[in-house]
C-alpha cells in the first residue's frame, strides 16, 4: 500500500508558493529560499501593492505557456510539431522562466531581481513573458505540422 507523504506547509502560505520556493532553493538551503520569497512579497507590498501574492499569481498565470513544439522524427526529416502544454508543466516551465529572468539580472539582492520580474510579469513584460512569446509564436509558426502530432505516443 503506497501512503502518501505530506509535507509541512506554514499556515500563510499555500502549495504553489511552496513550490515556487522549492524552485527557487539552491544546495538545499529551503530557509534561504522561504526567505528570499518573503522578503520578495514584502518589497512588492512596499512598493504599493496591497496584495503582493495577487501579483504573483497574476505573473504565474501571464508566462503560462498553452502550446509549445517538440521535435519529431518523420522520414528522415525533423520537424518542430506544436504541441498543448500540460497545466503541470504549464506551471514548471513558468516557474523556470521566472526565476531565470530573475537569476540573469545583475546588481541587486535576488529577492529585489525576483521582485522586479515578477512586477514585469504581471504587467505583461519582461523576460519569462518574452520567452513564453517566443515558444508560443515557435508553435504558431510550425502549424503547418500539428498534423504529425497525432503519431506520437500518450504519456
Amino acid at each position: 500500500m503506497k501512503t502518501k507523504i505530506t509535507t509541512y506547509i506554514p499556515p500563510n502560505s499555500d502549495e504553489t508558493s511552496e513550490k515556487f520556493i522549492n524552485y527557487i532553493m539552491n544546495d538545499g538551503k529551503k530557509s534561504t529560499a522561504r526567505r528570499i520569497f518573503n522578503d520578495m512579497l514584502k518589497e512588492i507590498e512596499k512598493r504599493g501593492n496591497k496584495n503582493p501574492k495577487e501579483i504573483f499569481f497574476r505573473a504565474l498565470e501571464n508566462c503560462k505557456p498553452t502550446m509549445e513544439v517538440r521535435p519529431k522524427r518523420i522520414g528522415g526529416a525533423v520537424y518542430q510539431v506544436p504541441f498543448e502544454v500540460p497545466p503541470k508543466r504549464q506551471q514548471m516551465l513558468a516557474f523556470r522562466w521566472l526565476i531565470a529572468g530573475a537569476r540573469h539580472r545583475k546588481g541587486m539582492p535576488m529577492y529585489r531581481r525576483l521582485t522586479v520580474e515578477l512586477l514585469e510579469a504581471s504587467e505583461r513584460t519582461g523576460a519569462a513573458v518574452k520567452k513564453r512569446d517566443d515558444v508560443e509564436r515557435m508553435a504558431q509558426a510550425n502549424r503547418a505540422f500539428a498534423h504529425y502530432a497525432r503519431f506520437t505516443k500518450k504519456k
